[in-house]
Order: C-alpha cells, then sequence, then structure tokens
C-alpha cells in the first residue's frame, strides 16, 4: 500500500503544481488518471486491510479526500461551470467500466477452467473407454 500512497502523493503534487503555476487541468490529464487509479487501489486495500493497519489506512483516505477537496474547489473556482459535476460522472462512468471489465475477465477465466476440466474429463474417458471397447471387441471375436 506504501507504493500506491507515495504514487498518489506524487501525482497530486505534480496536479497541485502545474494547475498553481497557471496550466490547466487537461493538461495534467495523464497525472489525475494515475492519482485517481492508486486512490482507488488504496480504498480496496483499505477494505481488505483490518488490524493495526486499519488507522493508517484510515488517516491515508483522509489525506486522499482533502486532496480531492482542494481539486473540487478548483474545478468549481477556476475550471468552467459544472465541471466538477461533470468529473463526478465520468468518475462513476469509468468505475463502471472497471467492474464491467473484471466481471468479464472472471467470466471468461471461468470459461477458460470448464473447457480445461472439460477437456480433461474427455480424455480421460476415452483413455478408460477405448482400451475396455477393444479388449471387449477383440473377446468377441476371439482374437484374445
Amino acid at each position: 500500500m506504501l507504493a500506491e500512497i507515495a504514487a498518489a502523493n506524487a501525482a497530486f503534487q505534480v496536479i497541485k503544481g502545474a494547475l498553481s503555476n497557471g496550466r490547466e487541468l487537461y493538461d495534467v490529464a495523464d497525472q489525475a488518471t494515475k492519482y485517481f487509479d492508486s486512490k482507488s487501489a488504496i480504498a480496496k486495500k483499505a477494505n481488505k486491510a483490518g488490524g493495526k493497519s486499519e488507522l493508517e489506512c484510515f488517516m491515508q483516505l483522509e489525506k486522499l479526500r482533502e486532496q480531492e477537496e482542494w481539486l473540487k474547489d478548483f474545478m468549481i473556482y477556476a475550471g468552467r461551470a459544472d465541471m466538477h459535476k461533470d468529473w463526478l460522472q465520468y468518475q462513476s462512468d469509468c468505475k463502471r467500466n472497471r467492474e464491467n471489465a473484471e466481471r468479464i475477465r472472471k467470466r471468461k477465466k471461468a470459461e477458460m477452467w470448464a473447457l480445461l476440466i472439460s477437456a480433461l474429463l474427455w480424455g480421460t474417458g476415452i483413455l478408460v473407454i477405448l482400451p475396455l471397447a477393444l479388449y471387449i471387441g477383440f473377446k468377441i471375436f476371439g482374437v484374445i
């Protein structure tokens, strides 16, 4: 989780510095993507973590919330009208797309396992039934 925290903080510093120096938000879109990907990874790990790291996770998520609040204020006061609302909608769409991609990945993995198991069963069946069928055939025709 430390790597994600460091990546989020570094990306935010680049974003904040660029915006403070007069650049536009779309100029640092790649850093924003890194920031929110790291934030998502931190949130997932925070939900899975337990015990001693709960306070650490909470504090990191709180720091990310403060950083997002700064971005919200920037979008509202220095951006265009409704930029923050559009940003929230965009984040929602991206989350939905990530969840759909994960669902598709899991379904493909399950299909692959089903195909593998099916092939193993067929292969095992052939290895068992074919010698048995040959033995019975030879017995019937008196070869054995």
